[in-house]
């Protein structure tokens, strides 16, 4: 594809790169939130999945370029930067009974203009050079067992509390968020590691890896992947009567899509259902399963030449975390990902809901990350598990008027002020019941959608399990963390008032709002709007 053709591909994607603001102090603080502009809404993840489909279909289609995968120049194309640039980290899952343990991979799309190849694909002129955003955010989840795949997308501006992190090239210290902040300016505190301390912060779940992408990577690997077939209920052409959409042209039926084509469907909001972000998020994530089906099926990568060219141009593109910095990882972590097949992979977008032109998580969101940090499959396909038996800790509990508890108040929600004096309610409660050295932390400001206990080191586990035993709070919600120094019970939005604790119930069924797409769907098939056929 000729670099006018690329242009001409992206004029929607210039338009609203070039028009969109970067709300939010760079130091952090809640971002002053403006009013809706008709247009500004659903343009909230226009590149959802545009990079990330590109590196995880390289990713699963290792075995068919494994004879091109050792050659020394391709090792020398990965960049790399350090995995986690925060202060405290996910604890690591449990091996299962096999011994066996989940493998998690976020996948970055960056906007970086810093390649005249990338600004001509990104955006204006002024923003070559400018700190670069993580537009895509996609976590791979890939099941202890190897059977099932599980993918979360995080919309572009989702509000978060992006947690301090120290840039590893020049030792700047990026202060934790005042309050939330866009998720996309994590990549601009230090790097990717930046962005994983950020997904693990949010969503409790450890990362092993990732790979970051950026523009040039996926126009360079769009047509060596020979077409990705896409269908239509209807005739379609993304345009309207001012010039707004990506130009997309395809009549009713399936049809395969490369080069330009395949931007532009990737791009299209204008035409496809109600033209929200939503809708365009629905059809990227039809073209990522379609892409994984094809190179699965080796269709297309038969010819030695096309291979070298993906290889190359996919390494060029390419950042990573230590733990992949070779070609051979790279290929090892694509063998991993090869074992699952198409129909036990489950797509899913972050439950999410409008905070004026953003968004935040909703509570289905949390439910999502539980089910992945559990390794509970999102196609409900998996065999309902034994009961765990719970092991005894490496150390018993002390006495309870030896364990020191800290209790905080966590119950500050996104809408509802802290209930007063929750820390030192409890605090009296535990030491009714014989835990004289329990204090209350009357100070920090908390929030914690559910009640939790946790400990820093497997000598404390002991008594952090006997504290959440006494007040009736599940072993589920007893954690290792780095986050707190000895046993720290916070006091969460489950448990505003009165002295007796109630466990949620829950179900393992992946919520409705995720909008799960199973990755062997192949009659999937987008709604066109009346308004954009012909």
């Amino acid at each position: 594809m000729t670099q006018n053709a690329v242009r001409a591909a992206l004029p929607e994607d210039r338009q609203e790169s070039d028009q969109d603001p970067q709300e939010g102090p760079p130091d952090g603080g809640d971002v002053p939130v403006p009013e809706a502009d008709g247009d500004r809404r659903p343009r909230r993840g226009r590149r959802l999945l545009k990079w990330s489909a590109a590196v995880l279909a390289l990713l699963i289609a290792g075995s068919a370029t494994a004879g091109y995968l050792y050659y020394r120049q391709l090792n020398d194309n990965i960049k790399r930067d350090p995995l986690h640039l925060g202060e405290s980290k996910a604890a690591a899952p449990t091996p299962n009974a096999a011994g066996q343990t989940p493998l998690n991979v976020l996948l970055i799309g960056s906007d970086a203009r810093d390649s005249k190849e990338n600004q001509q694909l990104g955006g204006a002129r002024e923003t070559f050079g400018s700190t670069p955003l993580a537009d895509v955010q996609m976590l791979v989840h890939l099941s202890a067992d190897r059977t099932n795949m599980s993918v979360i997308s995080m919309p572009r501006d989702t509000l978060v509390e992006i947690p301090k992190c120290t840039d590893p090239d020049d030792g700047t210290v990026y202060p934790a968020s005042n309050g939330r902040t866009m998720t996309n300016q994590s990549l601009g505190h230090g790097g990717p590691g930046c962005t994983v301390a950020t997904w693990e912060k949010l969503t409790g779940i450890h990362i092993d890896h990732f790979v970051m992408v950026d523009f040039a990577g996926v126009v360079s690997m769009a047509d060596a992947v020979g077409g990705v077939p896409v269908c239509v209920d209807a005739n379609v052409h993304s345009r309207d009567s001012k010039g707004h959409g990506s130009g997309l042209k395809l009549p009713e039926g399936t049809h395969p899509v490369k080069g330009e084509q395949a931007l532009q469907w990737l791009r299209t909001r204008y035409g496809f259902e109600d033209g929200s972000d939503l809708a365009r998020a629905k059809a990227q994530h039809m073209y990522m399963n379609s892409l994984v089906r094809q190179l699965r099926e080796n269709a297309t990568l038969s010819n030695p030449n096309k291979l070298r060219r993906l290889a190359e141009k996919a390494t060029e593109a390419l950042t990573v975390d230590p733990g992949l910095d070779t070609v051979k990882k790279l290929y090892d972590l694509s063998t991993e990902l090869r074992k699952v097949e198409p129909e036990r992979i489950t797509m899913t977008t972050m439950p999410n809901r409008y905070v004026g032109a953003r968004v935040e998580p909703t509570e289905d969101a949390e439910k999502l990350f539980r089910l992945v940090r559990e390794d509970i499959a999102l196609d409900g396909r998996d065999e309902k598990p034994e009961k765990k038996r719970e092991t005894a800790p490496a150390d018993p509990a002390a006495d309870d008027a030896e364990i020191a508890v800290q209790v905080r108040n966590g119950t500050r929600t996104d809408t509802l002020a802290a209930a007063p004096g929750r820390a030192s309610t409890i605090t009296g409660l535990l030491k009714d019941e014989g835990f004289t050295s329990a204090s209350a932390d009357i100070v920090g400001s908390f929030s914690e959608k559910r009640t939790v206990v946790r400990y820093p080191s497997a000598d404390l586990e002991g008594d952090a399990r006997r504290v959440a035993e006494v007040l009736g709070v599940p072993a589920s919600a007893v954690e290792r963390s780095t986050e707190v120094s000895g046993v720290t019970l916070v006091v969460g939005a489950d448990w505003r008032e009165g002295t007796s604790y109630r466990a949620p119930e829950e179900d393992d069924k992946t919520p409705e709002s995720a909008h799960a797409l199973n990755g062997a769907d192949d009659k999937a098939c987008m709604r066109v709007d009346p308004a954009f056929t012909w």
